[in-house]
């Protein structure tokens, strides 16, 4: 088995869910992930958690992002 060579990752410096999502502070990235490996843990307004382990790699979190704040991750 090979190793996972992709995974989607948080700039936490960008990241803002109160303006993705001024009223509900739902993180739009979170929202789309099919997944169900991106989560606001610790509720709403808060930055997103990625279980990369789990990511599937179908970037539909990335091309939530109004903030750009998702990205895909190369590990060699």
């Amino acid at each position: 088995m090979q190793p996972k060579k992709f995974f989607a990752m948080v700039n936490y410096e960008k990241c803002r869910p109160e303006d993705c999502d001024p009223e509900r502070g739902c993180c739009t990235s979170a929202s789309a992930c099919t997944h169900k490996v991106m989560k606001q843990i610790d509720g709403l307004f808060e930055q997103p958690m990625i279980f990369q382990d789990m990511c599937m790699g179908c970037w539909d979190c990335i091309a939530a992002c109004p903030l750009e704040a998702v990205y895909i991750r190369h590990v060699t």
